[in-house]
């Protein structure tokens, strides 16, 4: 006997209402119960900003069919839609990662991140998609998973993995001009500057050299975009050979504290950098209370290891500190010698709000807005407000 359909039970219900739907406009198939790329990429993003704040994993797994998926889509992608549908929980969610190409899957909240908890998904939506299409039409799907924070932009030789960042992606193809102005701007710049400051960096270096043993410039491992480390090149301010013990307690406690930090003084204030410290030279404090000593950064600049206008770059083991949200300022845009942080309190400005004024630089990008800072960072220099 048929079951009438007010004796389906629950479990039944949702997995009919789960089957994809096709609708047909200027006859092409354009829905199979798939959200749309535009709405898809967002939910991607917003769901990798919740897992930086919440630590709470998630993971995208993408279907590659490539023209296969265009020349057989009322059939492959009906195939395709069913089986996820069926081998996934309602909370997860379905979308067009690249339209005509490329399906997306989101599993939020996954739980357990590690690998047997990965691997029982993968097997379980695999399994489903094996059944639900030919093996000819199988072997022409391209199959990838990544959880996020687990998978991060990478740093080989093939370039940084933009899966888990659309937006970073998108962001950087609107923005491909104004980078190649932004990188003219920063050779001209950087060689003007070198230039016509000559003179102030030969007398610098004399002074240096004179006033206390040790090189004259000061190279330290710092991290750039995508993780990628450089030596960074300063005017040396420290006594050779000191001990980095207590600027790197220093940093821990100010990342994972806030303000309100004990200074070698006794003192106590928000301050990125250490004030009074003992480890500076007479002349490294005048250096760093003009930003003198930051003037052989504009080589870094000119080897595009830098930008003119950007984050400031990490050392290692300040990175190594950094919340998950935190390492997003060193992902969106190459570092620079100047940036909103400094021309908005410099060392003043407690470093979760650093972090947030770099990401809004990122954010709010354009030429205009580096002329803006480029054309403030003199007025702040000058003041010697928040420098040590």
């Amino acid at each position: 006997m048929a079951t009438s359909p007010t004796t389906k039970s629950a479990s039944y219900i949702r997995r009919e209402n789960k089957l994809p739907r096709r609708a047909f406009i200027a006859g092409r198939i354009v829905d199979y119960g798939i959200v749309e790329e535009q709405s898809f990429i967002r939910m991607v993003s917003l769901e990798r900003k919740r897992t930086e704040r919440s630590g709470k994993p998630f993971m995208l797994m993408l279907l590659d069919a490539g023209e296969v998926l265009r020349e057989r889509e009322t059939t492959l992608l009906a195939g395709i839609a069913s089986a996820i549908s069926n081998s996934t929980r309602e909370t997860d969610t379905l979308g067009w990662y690249e339209r005509n190409r490329t399906l997306g899957v989101l599993f939020t909240e996954i739980g357990s991140a590690d690998a047997a908890s990965v691997k029982k998904v993968v097997e379980k939506v695999t399994r489903a998609m094996q059944a639900a299409v030919s093996a000819e039409e199988f072997r022409c799907l391209h199959i990838i998973f990544r959880v996020f924070p687990e998978n991060s932009l990478d740093n080989s030789e093939q370039g940084p993995d933009f899966t888990l960042y659309p937006d970073f992606s998108e962001r950087h193809q609107t923005r491909q001009a104004g980078r190649f102005l932004k990188r003219m701007i920063d050779i001209v710049g950087s060689l003007l500057a070198l230039i016509i400051l000559s003179p102030l960096l030969a007398m610098i270096a004399a002074l240096v050299k004179l006033t206390s043993e040790g090189p004259i410039l000061f190279r330290q491992n710092r991290i750039g975009q995508y993780g990628a480390p450089f030596t960074f090149l300063k005017f040396r301010s420290m006594y050779a050979n000191n001990d980095p013990k207590a600027h790197q307690e220093y940093v821990a406690k100010l990342i994972a504290g806030g303000g309100g930090l004990e200074q070698p003084d006794g003192s106590k204030n928000g301050a990125y950098k250490l004030t009074n410290d003992p480890r500076i030279t007479p002349l490294g404090k005048f250096l760093r209370k003009t930003s003198l000593d930051e003037l052989p950064q504009f080589f870094n600049v000119l080897k595009g290891e830098m930008s003119l206008v950007g984050p400031r770059p990490p050392v290692p083991y300040e990175f190594d500190r950094y919340r998950i949200w935190h390492k997003r300022r060193v992902l969106e845009i190459r570092p620079g010698i100047t940036g909103l942080w400094q021309v908005n309190g410099r060392s003043k400005t407690t470093f979760d709000d650093m972090v947030r004024l770099d990401l809004r630089y990122a954010r709010l990008w354009s030429i205009w807005l580096d002329m803006k800072i480029l054309l403030q960072t003199p007025v702040v220099v000058l003041s010697g407000d928040g420098a040590h």
